[in-house]
């Protein structure tokens, strides 16, 4: 049996650790669905609630990029129960501020737990990167955003869906906490650690910064990472402000919306291995193109259109059809990491280091775009969003540095392809 899960990429001693991740995104996904309502209930405007999640997603991006250079340097065991203890501290304090409605230490205490996420999840990567075999890699990572998806927007959604009913959105939020915690005690004492040693933090924070330049030598690795930031900004946007639209506006429940998110996301796991079938016959540009950006430029409007075209009744299936094709659309966007290498073959890790930056910063903006609710209104907003997926559309066109055909390294676009998540 050990050997059956080594050829699927789940090395013995790292076998817990899926689960471990499993559990702790879990935790961290929780309030992605009701936090933004609940703030505006407890008399929060939109503008601070756009600023708790910025300045949050500030954070997440700045952690991101300097995670792998953490694990490399300390070792991934610390750098993850670095970020276990960061979450547990600042979410006990978060909830403290919440509960006095102090909102500079809701800033405060909310944004530094950003922290805790990209070291915990991003620190296991690395750990599987350092135990798995190289022929079971594309395999190994594929597993790991499988369960860091399921756990951050399938089983969270649907959990914070049944559990506010029951207890009420505040004890929901703190049950996150038993999430977190299982997760990071299965860590400590399931989760085993090979011998390693490893790097200097001068030699590892080098490496990392380092992948900036290959934006000068490659400038179409750049226009990718801005391709992956347009690909999840309406999704972290749509965190802030969406789910008190459709609450406040279309008139569903938040148990309707939490479900409506909540199969979003499922049906995106689901269409991330279908895409990568797709681009095999069709090509990576193609569907990163029709199936990524026009998808989603079409399906975001329709948000705000689709209900008030079918009218009372049937919110609920209308705006859940428009999550499924929205979650779809998302991941056509999958073949871009097997795109981003080939347009830089000899620095392969500098190219998916700004694929990640793309992933992070996309999660710092997604606020700033909610931002323009206030101002221009939520069908004002999605309209922007929707034509920033089509100027990704553009931009994709924009790859095509060298034929991208299904008989090119089929075996290499399927295992980059498996490397992509929200």
């Amino acid at each position: 049996m050990t050997g059956f899960w080594t050829r699927q990429g789940i090395v013995p001693n790292l076998r817990w650790g899926f689960v471990a991740l499993t559990l702790f995104m879990i935790g961290d996904g929780i309030e992605s669905g009701f936090l933004s309502p609940y703030l505006a209930e407890h008399g929060f405007g939109s503008g601070q609630t756009s600023l708790l999640w910025s300045v949050y997603g500030f954070v997440v991006a700045v952690a991101a990029w300097l995670s792998g250079a953490l694990a490399e340097a300390f070792g991934p065991r610390r750098v993850m129960l670095a970020g276990f203890g960061i979450w547990v501290v600042l979410e006990i304090a978060f909830l403290a501020a919440l509960a006095q409605e102090n909102f500079t230490f809701m800033v405060i205490s909310f944004g530094i737990r950003g922290l805790g996420y990209p070291l915990f999840s991003y620190g296991f990567l690395v750990w599987l990167a350092m135990d798995t075999p190289e022929q079971v890699m594309g395999k190994a990572v594929g597993w790991y955003w499988f369960f860091f998806v399921l756990g951050l927007g399938v089983v969270s959604s649907y959990y914070a869906g049944a559990a506010i009913p029951l207890i009420g959105e505040f004890a929901t939020l703190a049950s996150s906490l038993i999430f977190i915690g299982l997760g990071g005690i299965m860590l400590a004492f399931l989760v085993k650690a090979r011998r390693s040693d490893p790097g200097g933090l001068r030699t590892s924070l080098r490496s990392v910064l380092g992948a900036v330049t290959i934006v000068v030598e490659r400038p179409k690795v750049g226009i990718g990472g801005i391709v992956r930031v347009i690909n999840t900004l309406g999704f972290y946007a749509f965190v802030v402000f969406l789910s008190t639209f459709m609450v406040r506006d279309v008139g569903l429940s938040t148990s309707e919306w939490q479900t409506v998110w909540g199969t979003l996301t499922l049906t995106n796991i689901i269409a991330n291995v279908v895409f990568g079938y797709v681009a095999d016959k069709i090509g990576r540009i193609r569907t990163v193109a029709w199936f990524g950006g026009v998808l989603c430029a079409v399906s975001v409007p329709a948000f705000c259109y689709v209900p008030k075209l079918l009218g009372p009744g049937s919110d609920f299936w209308a705006v859940l059809v428009v999550g499924i094709v929205y979650g779809a659309g998302l991941a056509g966007y999958v073949p871009l990491s097997a795109i981003m290498p080939t347009l830089a073959p000899h620095r392969i890790g500098g190219a998916i280091a700004i694929l990640n930056l793309g992933a992070g910063v996309s999660q710092f903006l997604g606020p700033v775009v909610a931002g323009l609710v206030t101002p221009i209104g939520v069908a004002g907003t999605l309209w922007v969003i929707a034509g920033l997926h089509l100027a990704g559309t553009a931009l994709t066109w924009c790859l095509r540095d060298r034929p991208s055909t299904p008989e090119e390294k089929p075996a290499m676009d399927r295992e980059l392809a498996e490397r992509t998540a929200l």
